[in-house]
């Protein structure tokens, strides 16, 4: 397909799927906004490296909200908090 075509038809496909100028946080991240981080997943969130994650878990700064086998979750409210107290 020529480049032009390309453009215009990727050009239409995004006026039909994003009809609405704003979106809501609460209409793109609806779904997940609830569901629990990895551990992995908590250490990008707080911008920290994961063995500091696994340190602060150990020394009881920041508890896990279930473990699942051997993997702990986190929910976002308590890295929410967590990372908002760590600034002060």
């Amino acid at each position: 397909m020529p480049i032009a075509e390309r453009i215009r038809f990727f050009s239409l496909l995004a006026d039909s799927a994003f009809r609405e100028d704003d979106f809501t946080h609460e209409q793109i991240f609806g779904e997940t906004y609830q569901e629990p981080f990895s551990a992995p997943e908590a250490a990008e969130y707080l911008e920290i490296s994961l063995p500091t994650l696994r340190r602060y878990v150990q020394s009881g700064k920041l508890v896990p909200s279930c473990i699942v086998g051997r993997n702990q979750m986190f929910s976002a409210q308590t890295l929410r908090t967590f990372k908002r107290n760590r600034g002060n």
